[in-house]
């Protein structure tokens, strides 16, 4: 779309995210995003439910255009210790796939 004004920080607990817990952002990512084709897209919903899981926090933005259009973007920001903790226990560093963003 034209006119893009660009990402901007929101207060959650005036949308529907508003009190959501791992699982519910876990579900999201699998129903946004699970059903993409590509095993390498797959192998990032995936990650993105086990960084989730272990605590590294989510992002919502707000994008907006001039003419009023707006939509919700979200992100898992950065890991957590527990995330890079479980990676460095659960897989050699070479075999872990974090796939492709769709």
């Amino acid at each position: 779309m034209k006119d893009y004004l660009g990402e901007f920080p929101i207060d959650i607990s005036t949308t529907e995210f508003d009190g959501w817990w791992p699982q519910d952002w876990a579900m999201y990512f699998i129903e946004r995003y699970g059903q993409i084709d590509g095993e390498h897209h797959k192998a990032w919903v995936l990650d993105q439910i086990a960084r989730i899981l272990k605590g590294s926090p989510v992002r919502v933005v707000e994008a907006r255009w001039e003419g009023g259009q707006r939509e919700y973007r979200v992100s898992v920001e950065r890991t957590s210790a527990a995330y890079e903790e479980w990676v460095a226990e659960s897989w050699h560093p070479d075999d872990y796939n974090t796939g492709v963003a769709p």
